[in-house]
């Protein structure tokens, strides 16, 4: 490690280290600094129960977001693959017979029989086909803007044709969704991507909904998520052979003590083990969230109030796959894409109220993903042949609000609740299937708000660190910037708290090394 560096990158996350790539190959010196014992951040696998020789993606699972532009530019080795299911929405009939909406991935004409099983008529899938042709054209003329200085909110309004305009970034998704559907079921299909990780509802006025929604939708002009070969590790372990392949130092274990960002210099000095360091660099890009930024610039943090996190998470190792109640079904079939529960439309309307009171909701939903049905290769030959599967629960309308006073104690009373709502639609109770540890506990690890910001330092627990921002400049001073510069001169943003930030994407990353390397040339 030397004691001057071009840039200096304060974590190693997945953002970090597509920077740290770009720079690198520009022929730069980087040294990334990272507080864990490994590199990843929220990118990463583990072996959340030691036991089991079985790697989970613990804190994100899935990828949509992350430009192909960055794959080709860093030569990375991903492999993305498809899930034969989009989403499975088990639901009972008024004779109390149990079904399931399922919407394929390779199969249009079993979501076709699916919905018109569900609704009586083919008229809903035109009118979800029509309905997701907004959000298709928005991707279209939206997407590749999101690597390039940011454009002012009537220019891209001149980009985009009407309807998907006024839909999508007018006026509240609530509006779009009921003038376009009219299936509960359907609608609320439609809404949980623009709920997954926020506090917000169809109307609210703020649109944050319709932000969070697009995220969802608009990556690489599918909105397509796809299972990442080897788990997010996988990902992770990349882009760090690519970073250090680029001549990038990586230190782990590091205590930052301080950061100085007033000089021409950025000093930072830091520990480890015993030993005092302090580096200088006349660039300095920032992975971690403001919140975090706040405690080493002596400013005071200030947070909006769509910036508070709303997620609960649980990893989970199964022996077996629970069957379904809805017979119809294989459960390969109901599992393999994202299992949504309790996630009806009206029913997500009351559960954000109750949420919103201060109240755990009397149905809590949630959606599940399988990875190992798509890929097994995070479980070992032993694990595979057994049977053993991984599942990982995403629950909604679980603001950080409710966990700040007793975070354990409402941690277990939301563990039961989501496993319950999970347990309606399945043959045997899911905790029948899960794998024990040695001490007879299940393999289950429950993540609140709390513990996120405590494990990731993203402020009470918001996934994207901030509110979703909007792919296009929201103010004048924004228009052609990176999204990612800060008050300090040289000193970027560069993870998800940059704007056009959030989600396993690398765009922060790719844009804080543009701008870098745009002061560079000037």
């Amino acid at each position: 490690m030397k004691t001057q560096y071009d840039v200096v990158i304060l974590g190693a996350g997945h953002n970090g280290l597509v920077a740290a790539s770009y720079l690198g190959r520009a022929g730069l010196s980087v040294l990334l600094l990272e507080k864990n014992d490994y590199i990843g951040g929220a990118t990463t696998s583990q072996k959340v129960f030691p036991e089991y020789d079985a790697l989970l993606s613990r804190y994100s699972y899935l990828v949509s977001l992350f430009p192909e532009k960055i794959i080709r530019d860093l030569g990375l080795k991903l492999e993305l693959r498809r899930r034969a299911t989009g989403s499975f929405t088990p639901y009972v009939r008024e004779n109390g017979e149990h079904d399931a909406l399922l919407l394929s991935n390779v199969d249009e004409g079993t979501s076709r029989r699916s919905i018109v099983d569900l609704t009586g008529s083919e008229v809903e899938f035109d009118r979800l086909q029509k309905f997701y042709e907004l959000s298709r054209v928005f991707a279209e003329h939206t997407w590749d803007s999101m690597l390039e200085p940011l454009v002012s909110k009537s220019e891209m309004a001149k980009r985009v044709p009407p309807e998907p305009w006024r839909s999508l970034a007018e006026e509240p998704l609530g509006r779009a969704i009921e003038r376009h559907l009219e299936n509960d079921l359907v609608r609320g299909l439609v809404l949980t991507d623009a709920k997954v990780g926020i506090f917000t509802h169809p109307h609210d006025p703020s649109l944050l909904q319709n932000r969070c929604f697009l995220y969802h939708l608009i990556g690489n002009k599918t909105g397509e998520w796809k299972v990442p070969v080897g788990g997010m590790g996988a990902v992770a372990r990349e882009l760090e052979q690519t970073a250090r392949s680029a001549g990038a130092d990586l230190v782990t274990d590091v205590d930052l003590t301080d950061v100085d960002l007033s000089g021409k210099k950025k000093t930072v000095r830091f520990s480890i083990g015993r030993r005092e360091k302090g580096v200088e660099a006349k660039f300095l890009l920032v992975n971690f969230g403001r919140n975090v930024l706040a405690k080493y610039s002596g400013q005071r943090y200030k947070p909006a109030a769509v910036d508070e996190g709303s997620v609960f998470k649980m990893n989970m190792l199964l022996r077996r796959l629970p069957k379904l109640k809805a017979k119809k079904y294989d459960a390969r079939a109901g599992w393999c894409g994202t299992f949504h529960s309790d996630e009806g439309y009206e029913q997500m309307n009351v559960s954000y109220e109750q949420a919103a009171k201060g109240r755990l909701p009397d149905h809590t939903p949630c959606e599940v993903y399988c990875h190992t049905l798509t890929d097994d290769s995070i479980l070992s030959p032993e694990l595979r042949v057994q049977g053993f599967h991984t599942i990982t629960l995403f629950g909604l309308d679980a603001p950080y609000s409710l966990f700040k006073i007793d975070n354990d104690a409402m941690r277990a009373r939301a563990q039961e609740k989501f496993l319950a709502s999970m347990n309606q639609w399945l043959e045997e109770p899911l905790e029948d299937c899960l794998a024990r540890n040695r001490d007879l506990s299940l393999c289950v690890e429950s993540k609140s708000p709390v513990d996120i910001e405590k494990s990731l330092g993203m402020y009470h627990g918001n996934i994207f660190q901030d509110a979703p921002t909007w792919p296009f400049a929201t103010s004048e001073d924004q228009v052609g910037t990176w999204g990612v510069e800060t008050e300090w001169e040289n000193v970027f943003l560069c993870g998800s708290s940059a704007l056009r930030g959030g989600a396993v994407s690398g765009i922060p990353g790719h844009n804080a090394a543009r701008a870098v390397l745009g002061r560079c040339r000037s």
